[in-house]
């Protein structure tokens, strides 16, 4: 038998009756048994492992549920988790899974091009969200997450962990003390190995343990055109959005971050190309674009390729390239000197400062909190900001998909009033041509200066840019446009 005391009745009693009158989405926000936060994780063959080890272990928090059309997945991990005395519900559908009472919040590492609509549709059945980043898989997605999240008054994390880590708050806020003079150029690095997926001659068989009707969701529901259904999706345009938007994201938010910018940018350009290997991919391994924002700069440069052609054949992950201290990273260049966001120098290379910051916070527990506080100024990245961040990658793409073939004279043209840009372009021939890229003849991709209305989130004059901006949808997994 229970017993309760004549306390915890009375704090019974009034949590019973506060929720009584209040309005039927209050339910979502009531925690479950013993106060407990009871999350579902949905999309676990990669990152989402990450989501199941780090709620599972943390107190005031029960992992209740798990999602994934692929069965395989799904089982296994149902099956270590009961040998750890875990046991959970399994549903393949997230419609499903949104029906239960018996969950407060949903963490989601899925592909890109679910991200946006299991936040929406969890918004709108009461639940709190973490999403991984990206958070959207176009501009316009984005905007309906940050939509959703303030008409549901819901809680939602964007899974950009960097904002939890102790010193680029310190640096960011030092930097606009002024102590370097104004910002510049505000650079995001992503120089990773990415290797060739390989080249398939026709369709690939879809394996029997996974439902493709719901793996492909939003994303229109196309033959499987390369080697691997997982994690490949990232480099083919209707899943994902290259390395600017998987690794890249986390820099491109540091970058904005410094800045202090809470709107997209005036315009953007795009130079580069899948480039050193011809494979099933879509998407830019070796790319630059450019983001003015009219009184500074965010320049983002993404890299596959190593340093040179001798490390495709060994070594590739050891040897890649650097911009100064930084290879997947950022760096602030500002009148006097310059920061990665961990240590300040001058113009000179002198060092100036270090910073320390305070006590790291773990992402996913600063999401619990601010489930238990309702404030989402308690959230260290907030869906808005995991929404403008996610939409510079998007630009940057947009840029490069509707540019043409140019060869280096019209490029180098191109840049002509822009030092920066034209100092960029000149280390990524250098890097190609150490790759044994001829530009002059596999040539690089020119993408349009796009103008960008920040109100409307749109371009400004340029129609097929802005069919970009949103996709088709099939039926049943549709993105609203009124959330």
């Amino acid at each position: 038998m229970n017993h309760l005391t004549r306390r915890s009745f009375l704090k019974s009693s009034l949590l019973t009756t506060a929720a009584l009158s209040a309005p039927a989405r209050f339910w979502a926000a009531v925690p479950g048994a013993n106060d407990d936060i009871r999350i579902a994780v949905v999309g676990f063959g990669g990152r989402g492992g990450n989501h199941i080890s780090a709620f599972r272990n943390m107190p005031g928090v029960r992992l209740v549920a798990l999602c994934d059309c692929d069965t395989k997945i799904l089982e296994n991990t149902a099956a270590q988790l009961e040998k750890k005395d875990i046991v959970v519900k399994t549903y393949t559908d997230i419609r499903k899974l949104l029906e239960s009472k018996e969950v407060d919040a949903i963490s989601t590492a899925t592909p890109n091009h679910w991200h946006s609509l299991i936040t929406v549709w969890s918004c709108q059945a009461g639940k709190d969200v973490y999403v991984e980043k990206p958070v959207s898989h176009n501009v316009f997605e984005g905007r309906q997450c940050v939509e959703a999240a303030r008409k549901y008054n819901r809680i939602v994390q964007a899974g950009t962990q960097s904002r939890s880590m102790p010193t680029y708050p310190e640096a960011w806020a030092w930097i606009r003390e002024g102590h370097i003079g104004k910002i510049k150029i505000a650079r995001g690095l992503c120089y990773k190995p990415r290797q060739s997926i390989g080249k398939v001659d026709g369709p690939q068989a879809i394996p029997a343990n996974i439902d493709y009707d719901l793996w492909c969701g939003p994303a229109l529901k196309l033959p499987l055109m390369r080697k691997k259904l997982h994690y490949d999706w990232h480099w083919v345009w209707n899943t994902g959005s290259g390395d600017m938007g998987n690794q890249g994201i986390h820099e491109m938010d540091k970058a904005r971050w410094a800045l202090g910018k809470m709107e997209l940018p005036a315009s953007v350009f795009s130079i580069g190309g899948r480039l050193g290997y011809v494979d099933d991919g879509e998407t830019a391994n070796t790319q630059m674009c450019v983001f003015d924002y009219g009184d500074a700069l965010l320049i983002f440069e993404t890299r596959g390729l190593p340093r040179s052609k001798e490390f495709q054949e060994k070594e590739w992950n050891k040897n890649m390239d650097k911009y100064r201290s930084e290879g997947i990273g950022q760096m602030i260049e500002c009148e006097g000197g310059s920061t990665n966001g961990h240590v300040a120098w001058d113009k000179d290379g002198k060092q100036l400062k270090k910073f320390a910051g305070s006590r790291e916070e773990n992402h996913f527990a600063n999401f619990i909190t601010a489930v238990r506080s309702r404030k989402k100024d308690d959230l260290k990245a907030d869906i808005l900001e995991g929404h403008l961040s996610s939409a510079l990658c998007h630009l940057g793409n947009i840029s490069h998909r509707v540019g043409k073939l140019a060869d280096p004279d019209e490029l180098h043209a191109a840049l002509k009033k822009d030092a920066a840009a034209q100092e960029t372009l000149a280390r990524m021939e250098e890097h190609l041509a150490a790759n044994g890229v001829d530009i002059k003849q596999t040539k690089l991709t020119l993408g349009p200066t796009l103008k960008i209305d920040p109100k409307t989130e749109r371009f400004i004059g340029h129609a097929k840019a802005n069919e970009l901006i949103t996709r088709p949808y099939r039926p049943g997994f549709v993105v609203p446009e009124k959330v």
